[in-house]
């Protein structure tokens, strides 16, 4: 009989885990690093060549709104999420620890940012004395940035509470004031456009984050089969958001692109060159969402879905790096 040292086997499982986990980790920590450098380094390419000039501050702009797009998406995911734990049999009872308050406090940061930038007439400030905050309330722009601020500040009280449950406002709040900023009253029927972004909005921010919080919480199961259920059923709601993200997002781009110009605009303006940069990469994780759907379905070990999945999220991290950029960036077409 061979006897075997269950301390030794354990220790030897979690070096294992180590070493398996460094290749994710160090690919994490590359895509991150290329996300954070797609809005500071994507407005020079974006612009060669188009005859357009970019704003003073394009770059760290994009930067602040991708930091707050990404803000936004963690604690609506979360709250999606822990939704759909309710309905997944025998779902283990351990949760991961929620990021929300951090993210929260990210996105306050950030919008405090943007919000300094709106002060100073849409311009980076040099220093904090060019800062008027009191021009803020004398503007449309600057009274939905302090919207956004405080609305960030009240959603990391909310999440630090004993009831995380009622950010769900103030992350509403922030939603809309979004849309408002991005649609302006002089823009053809504005409140059509708002109500695209509001949806496209809501859409990305609970896939993005859904998707992030399913996957930390089937790690923190530990392999059990209750994983693959609650991946099933986040990909169920997945299929529909995708739908409605591509319908308004179609939507929106005739909006600034009329058809009988798209295909030009697409490769002569920045905006339509990032927008065919988002296009493709969107692609590139509908066919990773169908990968981990079909292995879900397929699969002798469903959890190996959660491969797929993961790429998943490390695309999606893209993606919202280049959403950032595309809102910094000039619209080709101004109604």
């Amino acid at each position: 009989m061979t006897l075997t040292n269950p301390a030794s086997g354990t220790t030897g499982a979690h070096r294992g885990a180590r070493r398996s986990g460094t290749g994710p980790a160090a690919a994490v920590l590359v895509l991150v690093a290329l996300a954070a450098l797609i809005p500071l380094l994507g407005p020079s390419p974006a612009l060669h060549g188009t005859g357009e000039a970019a704003a003073p501050g394009t770059g760290g702009i994009a930067l602040l709104r991708a930091v707050l797009f990404a803000a936004l998406a963690v604690p609506v995911g979360e709250l999606f999420v822990r939704r759909l734990l309710r309905s997944v049999p025998d779902a283990p009872p351990a949760v991961p620890r929620s990021w929300s308050t951090v993210a929260n406090s990210v996105g306050f940061a950030a919008a405090l940012g943007l919000a300094c930038v709106v002060a100073t007439g849409n311009l980076v400030p040099e220093s904090l004395a060019a800062v008027d905050v009191g021009s803020l309330y004398d503007s449309r722009d600057g009274k939905l940035a302090l919207l956004e601020v405080n609305a960030f500040l009240a959603a990391a009280l909310c999440a630090a509470s004993g009831r995380p449950g009622t950010q769900v406002w103030p992350l509403a709040a922030i939603v809309v004031a979004e849309a408002l900023r991005a649609h302006p009253g002089t823009e053809y029927t504005p409140l059509i456009g708002s109500g695209l972004t509001v949806v496209h909005l809501v859409c990305a921010s609970l896939w993005v984050g859904g998707l992030l919080y399913a996957l930390r919480t089937m790690r923190a199961w530990r392999g059990s089969p209750a994983g693959a259920a609650l991946l099933g059923r986040y990909a169920r709601v997945a299929a529909v958001l995708l739908v409605a993200l591509t319908a308004t997002g179609v939507c929106s781009s005739l909006r600034r692109m009329p058809p009988e110009s798209i295909l030009e605009q697409l490769t002569d303006t920045a905006y339509g060159r990032v927008l065919l940069a988002k296009v493709i990469l969107m692609a590139g994780v509908a066919a990773l969402a169908l990968w981990a759907r079909i292995r879900l379905a397929r699969a002798a070990d469903p959890l190996s879905a959660g491969g797929p999945a993961r790429a998943e999220v490390y695309v999606l991290a893209l993606v919202v790096a280049v959403s950032g950029l595309l809102t910094a960036l000039p619209v080709p077409i101004r109604w």
